[in-house]
Protein backbone atom coordinates (compact mmCIF):
# COMPACT_ATOMS: atom_id res chain seq x y z
CA UNK A 1 0.00 0.00 0.00
CA UNK A 2 2.90 2.37 0.72
CA UNK A 3 4.29 1.74 -2.77
CA UNK A 4 0.90 2.47 -4.31
CA UNK A 5 0.78 5.77 -2.46
CA UNK A 6 4.25 6.69 -3.72
CA UNK A 7 3.21 5.90 -7.29
CA UNK A 8 0.10 8.03 -6.94
CA UNK A 9 2.10 10.90 -5.47
CA UNK A 10 4.64 10.59 -8.24
CA UNK A 11 1.89 10.50 -10.85
CA UNK A 12 0.19 13.54 -9.35
CA UNK A 13 3.50 15.44 -9.32
CA UNK A 14 4.13 14.53 -12.94
CA UNK A 15 0.64 15.75 -13.87
CA UNK A 16 1.21 19.03 -12.05
CA UNK A 17 4.60 19.38 -13.69
CA UNK A 18 2.99 18.98 -17.13
CA UNK A 19 0.33 21.53 -16.18
CA UNK A 20 3.01 23.94 -14.97
CA UNK A 21 4.94 23.53 -18.23
CA UNK A 22 1.72 24.23 -20.15
CA UNK A 23 1.19 27.31 -17.98
CA UNK A 24 4.71 28.57 -18.68
CA UNK A 25 4.20 28.08 -22.41
CA UNK A 26 0.89 29.92 -22.19
CA UNK A 27 2.47 32.77 -20.20
CA UNK A 28 5.03 33.17 -22.98
CA UNK A 29 2.35 33.21 -25.67
CA UNK A 30 -0.56 35.09 -24.12
CA UNK A 31 -0.88 38.80 -23.36
CA UNK A 32 -2.52 38.38 -19.93
CA UNK A 33 -2.41 36.02 -16.97
CA UNK A 34 -6.12 35.30 -17.44
CA UNK A 35 -5.61 34.33 -21.08
CA UNK A 36 -2.61 32.19 -20.14
CA UNK A 37 -4.61 30.39 -17.45
CA UNK A 38 -7.43 29.71 -19.92
CA UNK A 39 -5.00 28.40 -22.53
CA UNK A 40 -3.30 26.17 -19.95
CA UNK A 41 -6.64 24.86 -18.70
CA UNK A 42 -6.20 26.08 -15.12
CA UNK A 43 -7.84 28.76 -13.02
CA UNK A 44 -6.39 32.25 -12.88
CA UNK A 45 -6.00 31.93 -9.09
CA UNK A 46 -3.97 28.73 -9.52
CA UNK A 47 -1.67 30.42 -12.03
CA UNK A 48 -1.25 33.45 -9.77
CA UNK A 49 -0.38 31.13 -6.88
CA UNK A 50 2.19 29.34 -9.03
CA UNK A 51 3.67 32.72 -10.03
CA UNK A 52 4.36 33.36 -6.32
CA UNK A 53 6.23 30.04 -6.00
CA UNK A 54 10.03 30.59 -6.25
CA UNK A 55 10.62 27.28 -8.07
CA UNK A 56 7.95 28.11 -10.67
CA UNK A 57 9.36 31.63 -10.97
CA UNK A 58 12.83 30.19 -11.73
CA UNK A 59 11.45 27.87 -14.44
CA UNK A 60 9.40 30.71 -15.96
CA UNK A 61 12.40 33.08 -15.87
CA UNK A 62 14.57 30.45 -17.57
CA UNK A 63 11.93 29.92 -20.27
CA UNK A 64 11.77 33.68 -20.89
CA UNK A 65 15.55 33.81 -21.06
CA UNK A 66 15.56 31.07 -23.68
CA UNK A 67 13.02 32.96 -25.79
CA UNK A 68 15.11 36.13 -25.60
CA UNK A 69 18.32 34.25 -26.40
CA UNK A 70 16.67 32.73 -29.48
CA UNK A 71 15.54 36.20 -30.58
CA UNK A 72 19.07 37.56 -30.10
CA UNK A 73 20.51 34.78 -32.25
CA UNK A 74 18.02 35.64 -35.00
CA UNK A 75 18.93 39.33 -34.74
CA UNK A 76 22.63 38.51 -34.94
CA UNK A 77 22.02 36.38 -38.00
CA UNK A 78 20.22 39.30 -39.68
CA UNK A 79 22.78 41.92 -38.60
CA UNK A 80 25.10 41.37 -41.56
CA UNK A 81 22.28 41.91 -44.03
CA UNK A 82 21.14 45.01 -42.17
CA UNK A 83 24.61 46.53 -42.28
CA UNK A 84 24.84 45.80 -46.01
CA UNK A 85 21.48 47.55 -46.58
CA UNK A 86 22.50 50.57 -44.52
CA UNK A 87 25.85 50.74 -46.31
CA UNK A 88 24.18 50.49 -49.70
CA UNK A 89 21.73 53.28 -48.86
CA UNK A 90 24.47 55.49 -47.39
CA UNK A 91 26.57 55.08 -50.55
CA UNK A 92 23.76 55.37 -53.11
CA UNK A 93 23.70 58.88 -54.60
CA UNK A 94 20.25 58.20 -56.05
CA UNK A 95 18.78 57.97 -52.53
CA UNK A 96 17.47 61.12 -50.84
CA UNK A 97 20.12 62.91 -48.80
CA UNK A 98 18.11 62.42 -45.60
CA UNK A 99 18.00 58.66 -46.10
CA UNK A 100 21.74 58.53 -46.81
CA UNK A 101 22.58 60.62 -43.74
CA UNK A 102 20.26 58.53 -41.56
CA UNK A 103 21.82 55.28 -42.80
CA UNK A 104 25.35 56.60 -42.32
CA UNK A 105 24.51 57.88 -38.82
CA UNK A 106 23.01 54.52 -37.88
CA UNK A 107 26.11 52.65 -39.06
CA UNK A 108 28.38 55.00 -37.09
CA UNK A 109 26.21 54.95 -33.94
CA UNK A 110 26.02 51.17 -33.90
CA UNK A 111 29.75 50.86 -34.57
CA UNK A 112 30.53 53.09 -31.60
CA UNK A 113 28.08 51.24 -29.36
CA UNK A 114 29.59 47.94 -30.41
CA UNK A 115 33.06 49.17 -29.48
CA UNK A 116 31.78 50.39 -26.12
CA UNK A 117 30.28 46.98 -25.39
CA UNK A 118 33.47 45.19 -26.42
CA UNK A 119 35.52 47.56 -24.22
CA UNK A 120 33.21 46.90 -21.27
CA UNK A 121 33.45 43.14 -21.77
CA UNK A 122 37.24 43.39 -21.83
CA UNK A 123 37.28 45.50 -18.65
CA UNK A 124 34.97 43.08 -16.86
CA UNK A 125 37.14 40.14 -17.89
CA UNK A 126 40.23 41.97 -16.57
CA UNK A 127 38.50 42.68 -13.26
CA UNK A 128 37.39 39.05 -12.96
CA UNK A 129 40.92 37.83 -13.66
CA UNK A 130 42.31 40.28 -11.09
CA UNK A 131 39.74 39.22 -8.51
CA UNK A 132 40.49 35.54 -9.04
CA UNK A 133 44.23 36.17 -8.74
CA UNK A 134 45.01 35.51 -12.42
CA UNK A 135 47.65 37.60 -14.15
CA UNK A 136 46.62 37.03 -17.77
Amino acid sequence: MGAARMTQASGHGEKRSRREEAAISALLACPTIDAAAQQAGISESTLRAWLRDPAFQRRYREARRQVVEQAIVRLQQAAGDAVMVLSAIAGDDSQPAGARVSAARTVLDQSFRGMEVLDLVERIEQLERAQSGGTE
